[in-house]
């Protein structure tokens, strides 16, 4: 592994036995004292997504979903936390719109966030479950100064949502927080301890349960009883893909994972390592393997019951060799969706000296979710159905029951079978693009951690736009044009290139135990924390 920090971060990577990275050092630190009470990497990792619903309520709320992959005893696990539409939610009730709402009740799904924090505690976790709510809960009762990324985000998601329900608790007499001013959100501490107490019965089918149903029903919303408590979070096996000898992992399908699994099936088989590294030639081709791989995504991407395609056939080698050759290794392209032959969000990992290592993944989606919050609680509502679409036939057409399409997305590299390293890039449709990236600087050209984070990115944003950072050099710029692209450089202190948080191991010899290099995202307030 290179040491060298080539681009300008700022941050070292971090080494330890035991090691947390967040977007908020407050909630790492969170994780930090559950390792310190004799809690494991997934205890850790729950204290502080726990907490980040207190310190970070601009990406994560109480109401949202969360998926995770926890490796353990040689294997690799897992959960998809996300929730289902609510059973009145047919094509009907949505067929006059071109689009679905983004925010409002129309935007709730049931929010599985709190099933995923049981079901991990209660499968993998050393410490009881109220013990990982120490911190988020002081921090709420007693309050926290913001922090000044948070600060920024807050003031965007007041201005975009105070006119819906309940939205007022987040503010201070109608403002956002000012960054270093301090935010305390008793109700929102009072809602921990019950969920703490009752390990989530009373979110899914008691008094927090009845109180979000009434409040559905006051303002025209479809949430009944029957569908919060019929809320199951789903143990699935990893979908992966092979890459230079090395195998990255994804949840599979409702989430967005197999775009990066695609792109880099795509990458494979296209002569990128006789690219210069930070060259436009190298990038041109990541690009291209990206859009086509969103291409099929767009087309084929939804919750796995009701896709036409499975991800092995999307995955499958005749398949990636037919994407592959559609890409010319000179020219932008246009991409469309192939056929296969029939046959607002927070990311964290952890690790701890035995060898476990979680990558861990929740959100409102955008920034705090639907505007939607259930007054005296400090519950916001994220805005997941929005995911959906309302194109008849779609495999990912809005339906009663049915998981929307979802942006957000852990990651895991492994190689001959053992783990490499447990990582995730927060942001919209930038997760399986940061995915990729991430796996080309490691991977090929072999970068640390911190340095993965570090390296300049590109992005091809929801209107399919091609941006990119300020530090790509701007002869890149320029031979990206010539070639096709048409990129547009956006500021240094944008947001739109998301949040990396990394964990890999470190070689060891036999009997020493496993130790751990941690990076985290110097775009963010993040830190990461070795114990």
């Amino acid at each position: 592994m290179n040491w060298n920090l080539p681009y300008p971060s700022g941050r070292q990577p971090v080494m330890g036995r035991n090691v947390i990275a967040t977007s908020q050092p407050l909630a790492a630190q969170a994780g930090a004292a559950a390792f310190a009470r004799g809690g494991n990497a997934i205890d850790a990792a729950l204290a502080a997504a726990i907490t980040l619903t207190v310190v970070e309520p601009t990406m994560s709320g109480i109401g949202g979903d969360a998926f995770a992959l926890v490796w353990e005893d040689g294997k690799l696990h897992g959960l998809n936390a996300s929730g289902r539409a609510p059973a009145a939610w047919d094509s009907d009730r949505f067929k006059d719109l071109r689009i679905m709402p983004e925010r409002g009740w129309e935007s709730v799904t049931v929010p599985g966030q709190v099933a995923g924090w049981i079901d991990l505690s209660r499968r993998f976790g050393a410490l009881p479950f109220a013990d990982l709510f120490v911190d988020a809960i002081r921090h709420a009762r007693d309050g926290f100064p913001v922090s000044p990324v948070i600060a920024r985000q807050w003031k965007q998601g007041v201005a975009d949502l105070r006119t819906h329900p309940g939205f007022d608790a987040f503010t201070l007499e109608g403002r956002a927080p000012e960054a270093g001013e301090i935010w305390r959100f008793s109700d929102q501490a009072d809602t921990l301890e019950e969920i703490a107490r009752t390990e989530g019965a009373s979110f899914y089918t008691g008094r927090l349960a009845a109180a979000l149903v009434d409040f559905a029903q006051v303002h025209g919303g479809a949430m009944t009883n029957d569908d919060l408590g019929a809320h199951r979070s789903a143990w699935v096996d990893p979908i992966a893909v092979d890459f230079h000898g090395y195998q990255l992992h994804e949840i599979p399908p409702n989430g967005q994972g197999l775009a990066a699994l695609l792109a880099l099936g795509i990458l494979e088989r296209l002569p990128y390592k006789g690219t210069a590294v930070g060259s436009a030639a190298r990038m041109h081709l990541e690009i291209e393997a990206m859009r086509a791989a969103f291409a099929d995504t767009h087309a084929h991407l939804g919750d796995i019951e009701h896709m036409r395609f499975t991800p092995a056939q999307l995955l499958a080698p005749a398949y990636l060799d037919a994407r592959a050759g559609s890409i010319d290794p000179a020219r932008a392209s246009k991409h469309v969706s192939g056929a296969p032959p029939i046959g607002g969000t927070v990311y964290l990992c952890a690790a701890d000296a035995q060898g476990r290592m979680v990558s861990y993944i929740q959100s409102n989606y955008r920034g705090f979710g639907s505007g939607v919050v259930l007054p005296g609680t400090g519950i916001s509502l994220h805005n997941r159905g929005s995911g959906f679409v309302t194109t008849p036939g779609h495999p990912n057409e809005v339906g009663g029951g049915k998981r929307p399409s979802h942006s957000i997305i852990p990651a895991f590299l492994t190689k001959d079978g053992k783990p490499v390293m447990a990582f995730g890039v927060m942001g919209g449709n930038m997760q399986a693009q940061g995915h990729v990236q991430i796996i080309l600087r490691h991977v090929v050209e072999g970068l640390n951690p911190q340095a993965c984070s570090d390296a300049p990115r590109w992005r091809i944003n929801d209107t399919a736009t091609l941006t990119v950072e300020p530090t790509v050099p701007p002869d890149v710029v320029a031979a990206l044009t010539a070639m096709g692209h048409a990129p547009v450089v956006l500021a240094a202190d944008n947001l739109d290139f998301g949040s990396a948080q990394l964990a890999a191991c470190l070689p060891t010899k036999p009997g020493e135990g496993a130790a751990y290099v941690a990076g985290s995202d110097h775009r963010r307030d993040g830190q990461a924390i070795a114990v």
